[in-house]
């Protein structure tokens, strides 16, 4: 078997996800736009060309290795019904208002816009490292997309492509320290132009600076705590997800930890700012499915 891995590294891929558990590419399917039709073209041109067995399923995905028989239908169907099923009695939270496969939305922080004077005519490329600064930007300045985009992660990425924008680079490494330097030899020499929160927990803009890039930074958001009147009280054993520092400081002050709890963390960098009780599982990927689907491995 082939590694898939290496393969479509060149491919630079934001809408489809390899997953190794089921070899398979899923797609997002929040999305709907010419780019996933793209992806689709440059992933099975890149299987048939090692031929790679594989075929596309009702929801877009490509399954890879398997004969799309009317067995196999049926059998992928009650497996799907099964974990459905299962899953969906799982006591897994996302701690925003995004919606997530299998995960209860459970509200702690929010996002305030910060509307920041930028001139992007003298700028090289922008960077992402978070869909909020993305979003925020958008709601008031739409000049930002005439710019290459550098994006930490898919997730990212994927909305800066929706609204239109030309996605350059996303990172292979998807952690924020590790991505600066990714980012050294690609922009050496460069003035570019780092779009983030009021808080950051990576060295990126002083490894770019330090390193040959020149980086300014510009604020357009700020995470501020929900106001919950009444103390948080989860079910025991809930899987609990936590996708930035901002959600740990916010859960903690609205609920009381239970040790039965389990906590996952969307990377390494939001990890060092969980408390000394409490040691979470990291995700795979900086992405909330990649989250989801930690905390259904450890609710088996």
């Amino acid at each position: 078997m082939k590694n898939i891995e290496k393969l479509i590294e060149p491919l630079n891929l934001i809408y489809y996800e390899y997953e190794k558990s089921s070899n398979s590419f899923i797609l997002d399917r929040t999305y709907s736009n010419d780019h996933i039709f793209e992806e689709l073209i440059k992933i099975t041109y890149l299987l048939s060309k090692h031929n790679i067995n594989f075929f596309v399923d009702e929801k877009k995905s490509l399954v890879l290795n398997a004969k799309d028989n009317v067995f196999s239908k049926i059998k992928r169907y009650i497996s799907s019904f099964v974990e459905n099923i299962r899953n969906s009695t799982l006591n897994i939270y996302v701690l925003n208002d995004k919606k997530v496969k299998w995960a209860k939305n459970l509200p702690v922080i929010k996002i305030e816009t910060i509307k920041t004077e930028i001139n992007f005519s003298k700028y090289d490329a922008i960077i992402f490292t978070s869909k909020n600064a993305i979003l925020s930007l958008n709601s008031y300045n739409k000049s930002w997309k005439t710019k290459p985009i550098y994006a930490i992660a898919p997730q990212t990425a994927k909305v800066a492509s929706n609204l239109g924008a030309k996605i350059k680079f996303v990172s292979k490494e998807k952690h924020g320290n590790e991505f600066a330097d990714e980012l050294v030899p690609l922009l050496k020499n460069k003035k570019v132009l780092y779009i983030r929160g009021s808080k950051v927990v990576s060295n990126l803009v002083n490894t770019l600076n330090t390193s040959g890039v020149l980086c300014d930074e510009a604020i357009v958001y700020q995470t501020v705590c929900v106001d919950i009147k009444k103390k948080i009280k989860l079910p025991k054993n809930s899987v609990i997800i936590f996708s930035s520092p901002s959600t740990i400081e916010c859960f903690l002050k609205n609920a009381l930890w239970d040790e039965s709890y389990k906590a996952v963390s969307i990377g390494h960098t939001t990890k060092k700012y969980f408390p000394p009780n409490i040691i979470p599982y990291v995700s795979e990927t900086t992405s909330l499915d990649s989250c989801v689907k930690k905390a259904i491995e450890l609710s088996r």
